[in-house]
């Protein structure tokens, strides 16, 4: 890992993931999140301020050991335990119906593989369990998803990896889940870069 991927771009996605609609979308879905939570992609905790006193404990996934240090600092002042993991979403190092809730914000456009790392997410979430979701993906809209599609090459490149055009309610019922609850919507910014799905979910 160069330079780049290890100090640099951690530092451009925690400044980039500040935006004003990012952060609505953390408050409509974190604050949800109950009992043992398991995070999966924590990034640098910028969901951390969101969760409320129903959380008892959270178990916070990341590959990126630059990412977790960065929310290790925003951690101090919360009012939970906190256990930070440095492994990839579909690789969770968690025993089977363990957790209350699963929060996933802005993630699976990076995963390498977003449907193992959801089978992940339901191996450990408990039976009444709920995963709490908001990300952006494919648009409803032709024309706006073939711009999606013609600009994923090069987006991934210069986004971490991060893809345009995941369907993700798909994604999430594909992986065994029944959706319980879905919003999607343009969030400001560019058309391609913006469509939003929120949703709740849970085991099928």
């Amino acid at each position: 890992m160069g330079w780049y991927e290890h100090w640099l771009f951690p530092r451009i996605l925690d400044l980039s993931m500040r935006n004003k609609e990012a952060t609505r979308l953390r408050a409509l879905v974190v604050p949800d999140a109950r009992g043992a939570t398991l995070e999966v992609g924590v990034g640098s905790g910028l969901n951390l301020r969101f969760y409320g006193d129903r959380v008892e404990r959270l178990i916070a996934v990341d590959p990126s050991e630059e990412l977790l240090r960065m929310a290790r600092r925003k951690a101090r002042t919360t009012a939970f335990p906190i256990e930070f993991i440095a492994r990839p979403g579909e690789e969770l190092p968690l025993e089977d119906n363990s957790v209350d809730s699963v929060v996933v914000t802005f993630t699976l456009c990076t995963v390498a593989d977003p449907l193992k790392a959801l089978r992940e997410m339901r191996r450990v979430l408990k039976p009444r369990g709920e995963i709490l979701f908001a990300e952006h993906g494919l648009a409803p809209d032709p024309a706006v998803a073939r711009w999606q599609r013609r600009l994923n090459p090069l987006w991934r490149r210069v986004a971490g990896g991060c893809n345009l055009d995941r369907k993700m309610d798909d994604l999430i019922a594909g992986a065994g889940f029944r959706i319980n609850k879905l919003t999607t919507e343009y969030a400001k910014g560019p058309r391609p870069m913006s469509y939003v799905y929120v949703s709740r979910a849970s085991l099928a």
